[in-house]
């Protein structure tokens, strides 16, 4: 694996395993100089692992993990320009809010006027100047949070790793605290390497994003990147939500179309593609075009290519959008549809023509 400019941390077939369990598998990527990369998956899929072989408290059983250029494995945790953030903070009750920020410094050697002005630069940092001599048990769970955050930032490392540390906080302090750690990024000069199994949190924090999945890594990408164009099946469906349907290549009016259904069903560009496949369609992707059709093929006499008939069977209101499950005709079977703001409302029970947006669907 070359090096890209900029990297940072470097990662190169990287295997862990822990007796017969691999829980790492031959995995490669680079974080960059301040970038804010994620790593996301569901449990068990060798997050945390990756984390802790970055950090230095796993050693890879083959491959190798470099930090600055320099490799890693007789480097202890203490002696690597990292520093954690964990899910559960494991503040020091005993000490105040500023004894926990400079503790680092403190176990450092630096002195007590440095660590002082240290101390209360970080905490503005993150939004808790004058915070210093209060008891850490007195404040909020985000404010607990950041306090966490300013006693990592302190030392400077060159990687913030963070090991799902929002996953304890309510939804609407979670995203606060999301554009928080945004804002917090962004003033600092090292990388975040963050961990965690919240596709809505990689998807709206992260530069680049790695979608690992049982021991691997499917894909490494920016968001928008990875949502629009997912390299697998397992990554279109852990991303979001899609509608994956299995699909024919079939030819029409001299292109290549992905049938869905069969002949009286849905079919979509598949430029490229032979045989069986899988059509990941998101459910924004389709547009109410007909809500009174009496067929499959619209009110304006459209082609069936890009369009399925069906019928509302579930409406889920949810303030910015509607969400339906629409019983589509032949063997489609039921799609997912999304509809942004109060346009195209449609009420269960009516018939719909759907079409898709043509570069939407992806063809596995």
């Amino acid at each position: 694996m070359t090096a890209e400019p900029d990297a940072l941390v470097e990662l190169d077939d990287v295997r862990k395993e822990f007796g017969d369990v691999t829980a790492v598998d031959g995995i490669n990527f680079t974080v960059r100089r301040g970038e804010f990369f994620t790593l996301v998956g569901p449990s068990g899929c060798g997050k945390t692992t990756t984390l802790r072989m970055i950090s230095g408290f796993e050693q890879p059983t083959d491959g190798s993990v470099r930090i600055e250029g320099r490799p890693t494995e007789a480097v202890p945790p203490e002696a690597r320009d990292t520093n954690l953030v964990f899910q559960h903070l494991s503040l020091f009750p005993h000490m105040t809010v500023g004894e926990n920020v400079g503790y680092g410094l403190e176990k450092a050697g630096v002195d007590e006027a440095t660590r002082r002005e240290r101390v209360e630069e970080y905490l503005e940092l993150v939004d808790l100047e004058g915070f210093a001599d209060r008891d850490p048990t007195e404040l909020s769970g985000g404010q607990q949070q950041r306090v966490a955050l300013a006693r990592a930032l302190v030392n400077e490392p060159a990687v913030l790793l963070l090991d799902e540390p929002l996953s304890s906080l309510d939804r609407k302090l979670r995203k606060q605290m999301e554009v928080e750690l945004r804002r917090i990024h962004d003033q600092t000069q090292g990388a975040f390497f963050y961990v965690t199994h919240d596709q809505e949190v990689a998807m709206s924090m992260s530069d680049r994003i790695a979608v690992m999945n049982d021991g691997r890594i499917e894909q490494v990408g920016p968001p928008e990147e990875i949502y629009r164009e997912p390299a697998t099946r397992f990554v279109a469906e852990f991303i979001g939500d899609t509608n994956l349907l299995d699909a024919e290549i079939v030819e029409r009016d001299g292109r290549p179309v992905a049938e869905i259904g069969g002949p009286d069903g849905l079919a979509v560009p598949a430029a490229g593609r032979s045989g069986s496949v899988t059509v990941s369609i998101r459910p924004e992707d389709f547009r109410v075009v007909d809500a009174a059709r009496t067929d499959g093929s619209g009110s304006s006499g459209e082609t069936r290519t890009g369009t399925v008939g069906g019928e509302v069977v579930e409406r889920y209101f949810q303030g910015d959008r509607t969400n339906y499950v629409v019983d589509s005709d032949a063997d489609v079977g039921e799609l997912q549809v999304t509809v942004q703001g109060r346009e195209d409302a449609v009420d269960t029970g009516e018939p719909v023509t759907l079409r898709v947006t043509e570069d939407a669907p992806v063809v596995f």
